[in-house]
């Protein structure tokens, strides 16, 4: 994998970013770093990924370093939130080797970093931020492109970095690019061939969205849950209670890291911080055929009356 001088410096989840590793798909650092610096580094992991306690073959952590390995691509470690340290494997995928360091290597950085990382999209609408969280396969990606068909713009695809000052939650902008499947492009009207396929998805895209992209922090106003059902129409309702914790909860990304990393109580606090005033919704859309402006029409709608409540 070609390497870098350590010289350029990328910005992402508000981090600047220094790397061994070329990172085209990240603006470069203009500005001073909003969450702190983070370091990408290129070394031999091998005697330390023997020597490290394991949870699994794959996985193993000791204090503030977890590491994992993937096979035929690279052994990586993240320590102390701000350093990645990756030892590529013979021969492996430069796009793959970026691939995890960018999504799974970051989740596991935030954590480390007292960061929240939602997994999901978010978008910038009426100078405010909405997260779209899910399963995989839920459709984030699908309807955040269809807001942006619209004329909006987007802040995060995948992982959303979510900071609290004074007690309202901040949505951080990731990095111009979402990942779409082949089915949302076809969907979306977007020519497969002029996107580069994922690592091993070879149905699945990486698409740039410069110019549509909102690279300032914004106040995180409402978050939308997608679900997928067997059946029936597109449906939306309201979730309150307890409810919104353990959602939010199970839309932390990389969340089997919390009790690993023994951050448990501060990831808890941190969502009880703001969980109480911030509006949460469930989105239900069926499994087969394309709801994104029906769900999308949902979405306005909820933010017109939140606008209404507040007015009153």
């Amino acid at each position: 994998m070609a390497k870098a001088a350590l010289a350029e410096a990328y910005t992402a989840f508000g981090l600047t970013i220094r790397s061994d590793f070329p990172l085209p798909e990240l603006p470069l650092a203009v500005v001073p770093a909003l969450n702190g610096d983070a370091v990408i580094l290129e070394a031999d992991l091998s005697a330390r990924w023997q020597a490290i306690p394991k949870l699994s073959p794959t996985l193993g952590v000791s204090g503030n370093e977890v590491m994992f390995i993937v096979k035929d691509t690279a052994i990586y470690s993240v320590k102390d939130g701000n350093v990645i340290s990756v030892s590529p494997a013979s021969g492996a995928d430069p796009d793959a080797v970026r691939l995890f360091i960018l999504g799974s290597c970051m989740g596991i950085l935030l954590i480390q970093k007292r960061i929240l990382p939602l997994h999901g999209s978010a978008l910038a609408i009426d100078g405010k931020a909405y997260a779209l969280v899910g399963a995989s396969g839920a459709g984030k990606s699908t309807l955040a492109s269809y807001f942006m068909d619209q004329g909006y713009s987007m802040l995060s695809d995948d992982v959303i970095p979510v900071i609290v000052r004074e007690g309202q939650p901040f949505a951080v902008p990731g990095y111009p690019q979402q990942k779409l499947w082949q089915q949302s492009l076809d969907y979306l009207g977007m020519n497969s061939s002029h996107y580069r396929p994922l690592f091993q998805r070879e149905t699945k895209f990486a698409v740039p969205v410069q110019g549509r992209f909102h690279g300032d922090p914004l106040p995180l106003a409402g978050i939308f849950e997608l679900s997928v059902l067997r059946e029936g129409a597109p449906a939306v309702t309201r979730v309150s209670g307890l409810e919104r914790l353990h959602l939010l909860f199970g839309h932390t990304y990389q969340r089997a890291m919390i009790n690993r990393l023994g951050v448990r109580e501060w990831h808890f606090g941190m969502l009880a911080s703001f969980v109480n005033r911030l509006p949460v919704y469930r989105l239900s859309r069926p499994e087969q055929g394309y709801s994104a402006p029906q769900l999308a029409s949902y979405i306005n709608e909820a933010i017109e009356q939140q606008a209404k409540e507040r007015a009153e």
